[in-house]
């Protein structure tokens, strides 16, 4: 393909190396489409929202800077916190968060997107969203039980980036960047290393693995987050997956939307819709996460017919308690997002101070079934350490039989009995 002359080449995407361009094939994009895509792309970044917070932010920390510069995914990324020294301009950072030149700050990969970082509130260290990605000393103290592979995914993995558990699907690690790190993030041994993009040609050994395994009919595709790669690769990707016959149903894991949401532009998802039946698993923490950019992000791939569904983080001292939580579930559907995991929080090293009791979790479920809509409560699940996979939690309504019925606990403490003419 050849080159977009000017400002249209950082199409290509933060920190990607020509070599690793897609290949053209007739089927893509072609580069008039591309260009028609990326002006209108441009427009959209003119008229998108952007809240009366984040634009105190822009004036306040970089004047210099437009609206429509803001609204730029590119300069979102370029502009991004990537040590405590950077992060330091915004936020007072208090005595267990990691200062600039204390001990072992380089040994804690650090990004956060100026938008994300606009969220954060600059006095307050226990703020939720604050907890979530600025490093404290706690991330040192490495527990007996903890692993930087707990899921033992790389056990799992029949050919790189493949991870092959579960019978009829594989998830496929396309990307070791993320825009903004999560401090508990499973995969830190391959994401918080600041890596740019595995790029189209680490991928083939992967979807040849897809194509010669008929048994796959599902493919997840994660990271890294897979939607700050460009459009281009993105569309590759896809294209190649859904030209598998097998392949049935592709999904994406992301948390874009929230730290990112400029990111969601009109030729992403027009690109996107393609491709149905597409799933996207966004990354939520907290309501407060919830912004008029993230509803106008989570809008733009609703109303593109892409089926929402979230993914928590149980996290200790920031969503553990019901109102938090059942406040971030009603919001997720008035964005029309699907609440669909609850995660007990993986033994990754240096997050024990982030780890809750499986009590709190099924606590949290208690207080969310029968009290809220049933769309509301997500599946509790332990993704077992040692490669057990997702094995989901309830409280305990089933509680004894007794003469051909089954003793059953309501929300309300109530008990019921159920004929079981099977016994």
């Amino acid at each position: 393909m050849d080159k977009l002359p000017n400002e249209n080449r950082d199409l290509l995407g933060p920190d990607l190396p020509e070599e690793e361009e897609p290949p053209s094939k007739p089927h893509f994009i072609d580069e008039v489409t591309l260009l028609d895509e990326y002006l209108k792309s441009r427009n959209d970044r003119e008229k998108s929202t952007i809240s009366e917070r984040s634009l105190t932010f822009l004036q306040t920390y970089f004047p210099e800077a437009t609206v429509k510069e803001w609204n730029s995914w590119h300069w979102q990324i370029k502009n991004s916190a990537r040590s405590i020294e950077q992060l330091s301009r915004y936020i007072r950072l208090s005595e267990n968060e990691v200062k600039p030149g204390g001990t072992g700050t380089q040994s804690l990969p650090l990004r956060i997107t100026p938008y994300y970082i606009s969220l954060l509130d600059p006095d307050n260290p226990e703020q939720a969203l604050r907890k979530s990605v600025v490093p404290v000393f706690d991330e040192f103290l490495i527990h007996p039980d903890e692993a930087t592979d707990p899921l033992s995914e790389e056990h799992d993995s029949p050919v790189p980036n493949v991870v092959h558990r579960y019978p009829d699907r594989v998830l496929f690690l396309v990307t070791g960047f993320c825009s903004t790190y999560c401090r508990y993030c499973t995969r830190t041994r391959m994401v918080a290393k600041d890596k740019c993009h595995i790029g189209v040609k680490a991928w083939e050994p992967g979807l040849q693995y897809i194509e010669q395994h008929k048994e796959v009919r599902d493919v997840l595709i994660s990271g890294g987050d897979p939607l700050t790669m460009p459009d281009l690769h993105v569309e590759y990707l896809l294209s190649r997956l859904r030209s598998i016959p097998h392949v049935e149903i592709i999904r994406i894991g992301t948390k874009v939307p929230l730290v990112l949401p400029q990111r969601i532009t009109r030729p992403l998802v027009n690109m996107l819709k393609k491709y149905h039946p597409l799933f996207i698993s966004i990354h939520f923490t907290h309501a407060d996460e919830i912004t008029p950019e993230v509803t106008e992000a989570c809008g733009k791939l609703a109303d593109a017919g892409i089926p929402l569904g979230s993914q928590t983080v149980l996290l200790k001292g920031i969503n553990d308690n019901v109102e938090t939580m059942k406040r971030l579930m009603h919001a997720l559907l008035r964005i029309r997002v699907r609440p669909y995991y609850l995660y007990q929080c993986d033994p990754v090293v240096g997050t024990s101070h982030f780890r809750t009791s499986i009590d709190k979790g099924l606590e949290i479920i208690h207080g969310l079934r029968g009290f809220t809509s049933g769309y509301a409560v997500p599946t509790y699940v332990i993704d077992a350490p040692g490669g057990g996979g997702k094995i989901p939690l309830l409280p305990g309504y089933t509680i004894g039989r007794e003469e051909g019925t089954v003793l059953l606990k309501n929300y309300e403490g109530r008990i019921f009995r159920y004929p079981d003419n099977s016994v």
